[in-house]
């Protein structure tokens, strides 16, 4: 027993001595050489599940996420600060206080932009898979794991549309971009011949009503090898046409402002197709899209407009190659913080399609319920109107499905009304104007994109716009009663 208890007690001196041998040594390496210990999470010893560095991240985002703004507003991270050093709430239109539980009176409905803040409640559900944190050093480099463009990203790109159904990818280069603004030049750029004295300027041209910025970026960037020519329509029956010349034709199916899905025109132009409403919550898929060249953009797709992220399918190669000439020489190429944050967004979505959580499911019933309580107001009126849609059949969803456009394309009906955009401005309602995009001042777009908010306070002003052109054209001495 002695002996047992002798050698125990020598092995634990042993065992005791190596210890602070080894601690000493750490010390020493860490004070004198400025060695720093090994990092919590490598060692499996971290604080909030394994959390360490990214610990004080995630505390700041679900402070910020937790605070309540009466459901009428959202703090972020990058929010004004106030006296106490914190980001306050920023409210939706109409509302306001530093909570935002007041409602604005008589409040004029914003109905111009294109902000697709109907999706913010499905991404508030899906909080904890959607959130993305990353390192101070993260891809601090000018190139990523295929120079500007995220191999990974592109991937799930070309996933995506094989799942949705909307464009056939396997034939095609995907070039990624600051949203699919920065690819309208872009593509314009590496559709033109290349400038010279012997090769004239393409012609770029559109379809009434088209989106302005076709026309306002070709015309600002004032390449030699390009300019703005108007519309479709003064070329398509135009016997002088000369037939080697070069047209570029900006498509938008579906097509904004009216939503309508459109073909190219012109026979034999390079068509540059928009596609970035064609996805299943906001209109019908009826078959993949396979033109040369296609647009899409998150901003309609998941909502992140804030993102700022883009992409074109380009089938021909050295097209593909010009325009990605044109990003590095521009910006050299897309975020790369923001290609992270829209592979985890594309991630969230692929894992939800098709069951109770699918965004194209929830964002359809949202814009439906839209569409159909406006269209029940305005089918009451003889002042305005609003563009015939019917119920389609949806490749996706499998079955026909009611419309879900994002956006109202108004006609105003009265021979007095001949400025459509003042006259749902006078009723309190902020439209974009068909002068715009040369459809005249008889129709405005009204947007139904935003938020829950902003919607409602459209329909209160549509609500009373009818109403009023009711009383007004009742005969002397009828009652509502």
């Amino acid at each position: 027993m002695g002996t047992g208890w002798r050698g125990s007690a020598g092995l634990g001196l042993q065992v005791l001595i190596c210890s602070s041998l080894l601690l000493n040594a750490v010390l020493f390496a860490h004070h004198f050489l400025g060695v720093s210990p090994p990092p919590a999470e490598r060692l499996g010893v971290g604080v909030g599940d394994g959390l360490s560095w990214a610990l004080q991240a995630a505390r700041e985002a679900e402070a910020v996420a937790a605070v309540d703004c009466s459901g009428h507003g959202s703090v972020f991270l990058d929010g004004v600060t106030g006296e106490d050093g914190k980001p306050g709430c920023e409210c939706n239109t109409c509302f306001s206080g530093p909570d935002c539980s007041v409602r604005t009176p008589n409040c004029t409905a914003d109905a111009d932009s294109g902000n697709p803040l109907f999706l913010e409640p499905y991404w508030r559900r899906h909080a904890a898979a959607s959130a993305v944190v990353f390192s101070g050093w993260h891809r601090l480099s000018y190139t990523t794991t295929d120079l500007f463009q995220s191999v990974e990203l592109v991937r799930h790109i070309r996933q995506l549309h094989r799942a949705v159904g909307n464009a056939v990818v396997d034939d095609k280069h995907v070039v990624l971009a600051t949203g699919s603004m920065q690819l309208i030049n872009a593509l314009v750029y590496a559709l033109s011949p290349e400038g010279n004295a012997a090769s004239p300027p393409a012609s770029v041209v559109a379809t009434v009503p088209y989106y302005p910025a076709y026309k306002s970026q070709t015309v600002m960037f004032d390449g030699r090898e390009y300019r703005w020519d108007g519309t479709t329509a003064a070329w398509a029956n135009n016997g002088s046409r000369n037939p080697t010349r070069d047209f570029i034709e900006f498509v938008t199916s579906p097509n904004n402002p009216d939503t309508s899905l459109c073909k190219p025109v012109l026979a034999g132009s390079s068509a540059i197709v928009d596609h970035a409403y064609y996805w299943p919550h906001l209109t019908h898929i009826p078959a993949p899209a396979d033109e040369d060249v296609m647009l899409f953009t998150t901003s309609k797709l998941s909502g992140h407009a804030g993102s700022r992220f883009g992409w074109a399918l380009v089938r021909h190669e050295n097209v593909a190659k010009r325009a990605n000439d044109y990003m590095q020489q521009s910006t050299m190429g897309a975020s790369r913080d923001t290609q992270l944050r829209i592979l985890k967004i594309l991630k969230v979505i692929l894992a939800n399609l098709r069951s109770k959580e699918d965004i194209f499911a929830f964002g359809y019933a949202v814009m439906r319920s839209r569409w159909r309580r406006l269209n029940a107001v305005v089918s009451r009126s003889t002042r305005i109107s609003l563009q015939k849609m019917r119920p389609q059949y949806c490749t996706y969803f499998k079955r026909t499905k009611e419309p879900s456009p994002a956006y109202a394309w108004v006609k105003c009906e009265w021979e007095e009304d001949v400025d459509c955009s003042q006259t749902l401005l006078a009723a309190g309602i902020i439209s974009r104007s068909g002068i715009s995009n040369e459809a005249g001042g008889r129709y405005t777009r009204v947007s139904l994109l935003k938020t829950d908010d902003d919607f409602d306070v459209l329909l209160e002003r549509i609500t009373e716009f009818v109403d009023a052109e009711k009383r007004s054209r009742a005969p002397a001495g009828s009652s509502s009663m």
